[in-house]
Parts: structure tokens; sequence; C-alpha cells
């Protein structure tokens, strides 16, 4: 049986990435462990394309959609510009559902500055809540592209914002009535802020401007399965420091409440990104000139059996989340 959330690596080497059609000439950069994007060469310019679905959140679907898949595209160091979604809904589905899923994807689109150029909505047997599937296609100039497996040894690790953002608002969202008896409506409201903060876009841009190796976006697992992907599409390990890694207290609240590791939840809104030592402090102050909170949390290590976090106790091995924490409230 396989766990919920994203299959195992070993899976998927196993029975997804050997099966891939034909080979394509112009393809630069295809499916592998910690790639969450491709990048098709089109000349002058670079096509970047990503997918996800949207299905551990049913509030804000349309809104999730759409920033998540910008969000991979721009990792790349690529412009979001152009958006196809398929939208399925359970049976029985009044039409103010539609209406409210389409207006989250407009607003956010629009947002951003992306054009809806397609897609395919339907009543879909057996679901108990809509799934929402979205492709974002953006580009880059040639020469401009940054790739989620470029990291290379020595390089810092660096994470904008804070660890376990999306899974944090989803949360508060999802368990609202049971958390503000706990915590109080205040937390709440600010915990379900948090998803405001849910685009990596200019994170990404502002940093490939500067000069980075590699950027990722932690999705399922958080920022632990995120540093376990860039190891893996680099072939690298990784050594980080517990208390250098961003915390928000509404997220350190409600993951001890539910006994959740913040640190394997969603993260969406957080940015991981490996820049080279020379680049990492000028890296870190064009983002916070930005507004944007950025921290160095550690180092990629040229072994890649060596993936350890250091805490009171010493260095430990920071384990692959089976899978995201978000599946055990939500």
């Amino acid at each position: 049986m396989l766990p919920p959330g994203k299959i195992p690596p070993e899976k998927l080497r196993e029975i997804v990435f050997n099966r891939l059609g034909a080979k394509g000439e112009r393809v630069l950069v295809s499916p592998g462990l910690g790639i969450d994007a491709a990048a098709i060469d089109f000349g002058d310019s670079i096509l970047v394309a990503s997918t996800d679905p949207i299905t551990g959140a049913e509030k804000g679907i349309g809104f999730y959609a759409v920033n998540v898949n910008a969000n991979d595209v721009a990792t790349f160091g690529a412009k979001p510009k152009w958006f196809l979604v398929s939208i399925l809904l359970p049976e029985n589905s009044k039409e103010e559902l539609l209406a409210e899923i389409m207006n989250e994807i407009h607003e956010s689109a629009l947002k951003l500055g992306v054009a809806v150029v397609g897609g395919h909505t339907e009543v879909t047997p057996g679901l108990k809540k809509p799934i929402v599937v979205g492709t974002m296609l953006g580009e880059t100039k040639r020469g401009r592209l940054v790739t989620s497996n470029g990291a290379r040894a020595g390089d810092v690790i660096i994470v904008t914002k804070w660890a376990g953002l999306e899974g944090t608002a989803i949360i508060a969202s999802e368990r609202e009535e049971e958390l503000a008896k706990a915590f109080g409506k205040e937390l709440v409201e600010s915990a379900k802020s948090l998803i405001e903060m849910i685009s990596v876009v200019d994170d990404a841009l502002i940093s490939a401007e500067v000069g980075v190796n590699a950027m990722h976006d932690p999705t399922e697992g958080g920022i632990a399965n995120g540093l376990h992907e860039m190891a893996d599409a680099a072939g690298l390990g990784f050594k980080v420091y517990a208390e250098k890694i961003p915390i928000r207290d509404e997220t350190k609240r409600i993951c001890e409440f539910y006994g959740l590791d913040p640190l394997a939840l969603i993260s969406s809104g957080s940015l991981m990104i490996a820049a080279p030592r020379e680049n990492a402090e000028k890296v870190i102050l064009a983002l916070r000139e930005k507004g944007i909170n950025a921290s160095a949390i550690g180092e990629f290590l040229p072994n890649p059996k060596t993936r350890v976090i250091v805490g009171e106790g010493g260095p430990k091995p920071l384990p692959r989340p089976e899978s995201d924490e978000l599946w055990k409230v939500v």
C-alpha cells in the first residue's frame, strides 16, 4: 500500500521515471527527484512548465492552485504567464461552488499577471471534495534558467519567510472552531492570514537576479522533505541548524496542539535557495530590502549520505517524512 501524499522516491524511480514516452530533443530539464518543473528550449527563450493538484484543502482551493504552480515555475527563474486548470467537483455540487473556485483562480491569476488559457471542468462520481489540478507555464531568457538540481557542495541553504506556512493556514481554516477554543480567535485569524504569504514568485525572481545555483518550493513534507529533494536532485548531503530554521509562533503552537512536526508540514510560501557562499549575504539582503524574511540555515555537503540537523544534543540524521503532517489533521 502506498502512503498518503507524495509517492516515495524509490517508487518514483521504479514505476514513474522509466516510463516517460519519447525523448524530447528540446527538453532541457526532465522529470527527476526534487525537480518540480520542466524546461523546454524555444530558441531565444526557455519555456518552464509545472503541474500540481490541490488535494489537502477545500477552502481557497482555486487560490492554492494558481499560487502553488506559479511558485514551481518561479523557482526556475521564470516568470509565470499562462495557466491551465482542471476542476473536478463532487456529485450534487452547487453552481456557487464552481463560481467560488473560478473567482479565486481569476483573482489570483490577475494579481500575478497570469492568463488562464484553458482547462477542463466536470462533476466526478466518487469524490468527497473538490480537486483542482493546475498547470502553469512561464518563460525566461536563455542563460537565466535556474534548475532544481543545480546546488553545489558548500552552497549556503537559505529559507525565505517561515516553515509550515501553508499547513498552518490550512489547519487554522479547517479546524477553526477547535483552535479558537484552545488559543482564542486572534491567534486563529493570524494563522489563517498566513495564506497571504503563499507566493514565492517575488522571492524567486529577486534571488535569481542576484545569482543562485538552485531554488525549490517545499510543498508536501515541508522543509524536511524539501531539503531531501534538493539534495536528491543534486546528489548531495546537507547539514542544517534547528535553531536557525524560522518558525512562527502560530505554527509552533498549532503543531504542539496536534502533535505535529513543523518541519514536515506543507510549506508553500517558503522558498529554499542554494546560494554560492560569496553570494549568500547578498541574496539575504536583497530579499530583506523587499520586506521578505530570509535566513541562512545550513549548507550542502559533498557526501549524499550525510543529511543531518544540529540541535541541542548535537547532529543527528534528519529523516525524510513518510507523508505530510497535514494528513494527520485534515
